[in-house]
């Protein structure tokens, strides 16, 4: 690390600092009113540089953006080794990281499963990310005996104690479908506040849909 540092300049270390604030000032915008009020003439302003100085270390709104989507991407996949490090890799441990990591930024979430922000396509590189999210829910969904057997959807035929193989495999991945489309959809209808004046407690909820899949 020390070999990294000395061969980084002094202009290459002010750049970076640079570039972290106005991600930094990025984000507090988007956590005010999310991804639309994003400006970059806005941070130039609160940072006390000219349009075209900002544009120096972004070239465009959307750069800035595929920043923070690659940032939130790899955020999620941290905290996900993190619980999977710490033993908490099953289905239950992955599902409340998920749901506190939203809870702790829902912009971030938003950022990342939200409705992407009007005329921005997110960069190709997050893709491997976010092969990197389902891959981590493939294998904690090995784990989970009925992911093998007509629970999760396997062919007819199949059934717990056969040979490992490809049934197998489509088995564990269609369950961790099901973990993101069931787990996130409580998720958006909360950080939305569509539970709002309802007697409906979405914690109880999403631990109702974690309880079931992880009993598959």
């Amino acid at each position: 690390m020390g070999e990294a540092a000395s061969t980084t300049t002094p202009r290459e270390r002010y750049r970076q600092q640079v570039r972290s604030e106005i991600k930094e000032r990025a984000w507090e915008q988007i956590a005010t009113a999310g991804t639309s009020a994003l400006s970059l003439n806005g941070i130039a302003r609160l940072m006390g540089l000219s349009g075209a100085g900002l544009y120096r270390y972004f070239t465009s709104r959307d750069e800035l953006l595929s920043e923070l989507v690659h940032d939130a991407y790899q955020s999620l996949v941290g905290t996900l080794r993190a619980a999977a490090a710490q033993g908490e890799g099953d289905l239950a441990g992955l599902g409340q990281a998920l749901r506190m990591w939203a809870l702790d930024d829902p912009q971030r979430y938003f950022l990342v499963y939200g409705p992407p922000a009007p005329g921005y396509r997110s960069p190709a590189d997050v893709a491997a990310l976010a092969a990197e999210i389902m891959d981590i829910l493939v294998d904690a969904c090995t784990a989970v005996p009925d992911a093998l057997g007509g629970a999760a959807g396997a062919p007819p035929g199949d059934g717990p104690g056969r040979p490992a193989g490809r049934s197998e495999t489509a088995s564990a991945q269609r369950l961790a479908l099901f973990f993101r489309t069931r787990l996130h959809g409580v998720l958006s209808l909360e950080l939305s506040g569509h539970f709002a004046g309802t007697e409906g407690d979405p914690a109880l909820l999403y631990q109702a849909e974690l309880d079931l899949l992880a009993a598959r």
